[in-house]
């Protein structure tokens, strides 16, 4: 019997096919993490048939990443799952950096929710996994096969053949559409594919310590940079604490494991050492590494298999969820025939640049916290105290700015395709990278709407435009007088929204069947009050009250008012109300969306 129909979670295995049978499927996803999870999940939605093949027995059940921020959250609301993890996170959780003397010197507390979520989040990885697995028990048309091993793969223009090996020994063979590689950061599919892992490793390395029964008790997250050994206490939801502490040179796994080391290492953050409920311990190593590319034919790579970085603002997890919500849509597309598998090239095109991005924001929250010289630690404490002096630069630090918002410049976006050439101050950077500095002014310029962005890379030809970033999800009321976030409302597909007007007047047939074909949505979007008056908006348009006046102000920060959404709610395009049509042809020629049979 197969590990889930023994817990009774999730759909059930089908672990006793013949070694000789072949089975099929749309996609085989290999890595039951959570990022495989999520692309299930999202697939599973879209009636794609799917395998999942992990190595180990069941879903990994010890503690790994604490953070989840509101993009992550709006993922999981997306596949229905978001109510069932709240009570398992910590909303509006902080982070601090504290210097030796006890000062904290900069303290990441952003407070906005313009995308319906807190924007930092603790939260407990094993139990958000658990029901992204249980999620799946939904779908009858996904399964999830443990203790197989993946021995071999090929794959060709016509498909992907997969040989897996279970612990019996036994073999199977699936053919499927696509395989997607969510292994890990040790991805065998991708080294099997001699795919470059570029980047670097980190020279020390860190001891986790995760404890039940909470011996401090304090909020947030506190780094603290102690130039003898620098650690961190990170309080977790359900009374569980995490304390990491730097591997010193010489020291070795087997000894600070030993009893009387950890209570010495534990002797600096709790006044009892001996009296400490352990739950696990574990030493791991930093790096930060990214995949030359994330497709090569009909194999795909996700989350730690294309990327990997250091744990410093908590983005590998998130990350891969963004990997998820970007991959699962256009793949259920490409497999349902309604677009050719070019758009599957957008996935890298969109997903690899902000990879980057966050890696390089967490080589510099870690070159903050644990500067490589004394000299560069009382640089950066003096530093601090003019940066907290000017509101300015605290503001820019404390609401989290500095995180490089995914923006997408091409792809499956309505902008101008360019040709990006870099300037001689860019090509410097890229050659100063592994220096902290280089890093620190590397991250900058990803902004590049940015003052040090233009600087670095020129004047911005697509400015301020909303093209290619996450719409935001405020809080609307439906015509049944209930209030909800909007994508609850809408649901996840395409959708056209537009403020105060119909966008589907003197809407051309052409627009109107691929509109319909997307299976999309027109939404008009109304002041709250005016939602009691129906008589302006046709029969099949979708409409909602502005409870906040967020749209409002959206709308009104922007040239136009229609906003083309995608599935995953970045936006594709603006245009005005006598645009829509064109807007609509224009974003399938994007979507290369294959000839409607019909």
């Amino acid at each position: 019997m197969s590990a889930a129909s023994e817990t009774g979670i999730g759909p059930e295995v089908n672990a006793a096919t013949e070694a000789s049978a072949v089975v099929s499927a749309d996609v085989v996803i290999v890595g039951a993490g959570p990022v495989g999870l999520t692309i299930a999940n999202i697939l599973g939605r879209e009636g794609v048939s799917v395998i999942m093949l992990e190595q180990l027995d069941a879903i990994i059940d010890y503690p790994r990443a604490i953070g989840l921020d509101d993009e992550a959250l709006r993922v999981f609301q997306s596949v229905g799952l978001a109510d069932e993890l709240l009570p398992h996170t910590t909303p509006w959780h902080w982070m601090r950096f504290v210097t030796p003397r006890g000062r904290c010197f900069a303290s990441i507390e952003p407070r906005t929710d313009e995308f319906g979520w807190s924007r930092r989040n603790a939260f407990h990885q094993p139990q958000a996994d658990q029901l992204l697995y249980r999620g799946l028990s939904r779908f009858p048309n996904v399964a999830v096969w443990f203790s197989q091993k993946v021995s071999s793969f090929t794959h060709d223009a016509q498909g992907v053949t997969v040989i897996t090996e279970g612990s019996d020994g036994r073999k199977k063979a699936i053919q499927a559409a696509y395989l997607v590689a969510a292994d890990g950061g040790n991805s065998f599919i991708r080294r099997t594919l001699d795919i470059p892992f570029e980047g670097r490793t980190k020279a020390n390395q860190w001891i986790v310590v995760d404890v039940r029964n909470d011996p401090v008790g304090t909020p947030h997250i506190y780094l603290h940079c102690d130039p003898e050994r620098p650690y961190v206490s990170a309080a977790l939801p359900h009374g569980v604490r995490r304390f990491e502490f730097m591997v010193m040179p010489g020291e070795t796994e087997e000894e600070l494991y030993r009893p009387d080391n950890l209570a010495a290492l534990m002797s600096k953050v709790v006044p009892d050492p001996e009296n400490v409920d352990y739950i696990r311990k574990r030493v791991y190593t930093h790096n930060a590494r990214l995949a030359a590319t994330f497709r090569q034919g009909r194999v795909l790579l996700a989350g730690d298999a294309a990327h990997i970085m250091p744990v410093w603002q908590g983005q590998g997890y998130n990350s891969g969820i963004r990997d998820a919500n970007n991959l699962g849509w256009k793949l259920a597309m490409v497999v349902k025939g309604l677009a050719s598998d070019k758009l599957l090239d957008t996935y890298g095109e969109e997903r690899r640049a902000h990879a980057r991005a966050m890696i390089h924001l967490s080589e510099v929250a870690g070159d903050i916290f644990n500067p490589p010289s004394r000299w560069a630690a009382a640089l950066r404490d003096g530093f601090t105290w003019l940066f907290n002096g000017v509101p300015a630069f605290k503001r820019y630090f404390v609401e989290m700015r500095f995180k490089p918002m995914p923006r997408y410049e091409s792809g499956v976006v309505l902008l101008p395709r360019r040709k990006v050439s870099k300037g001689w101050l860019a090509r410097r950077l890229d050659k100063a990278g592994n220096s902290a500095i280089g890093r620190l002014l590397g991250l900058m310029a990803e902004k590049r709407d940015s003052l040090w962005g233009r600087i670095v890379h020129g004047k911005d030809p697509h400015g301020q435009s909303p093209v290619g970033r996450l719409f935001i999800q405020p809080r609307v009321r439906t015509v049944a007088g209930e209030q909800a976030l909007l994508d609850d409302v809408i649901g996840q597909r395409f959708a056209i929204v537009s403020w105060g007007t119909d966008p589907t007047f003197a809407l051309s047939p052409q627009a109107r069947a691929i509109w319909a074909r997307l299976g999309a949505a027109f939404v008009v979007v109304k002041p709250d009050v005016q939602m009691a008056y129906t008589a302006d908006v046709a029969d099949d348009v979708l409409v909602v009250g502005d409870v906040q006046n967020r749209l409002k102000d959206w709308f009104g920060a922007s040239a136009h008012s229609v906003v083309v959404l995608r599935p995953d709610r970045f936006v594709a395009g603006v245009c005005s109300p006598q645009q829509v049509s064109q807007t609509i042809v224009a974003l399938a020629g994007r979507l290369s969306l294959t000839e409607n049979p019909a």
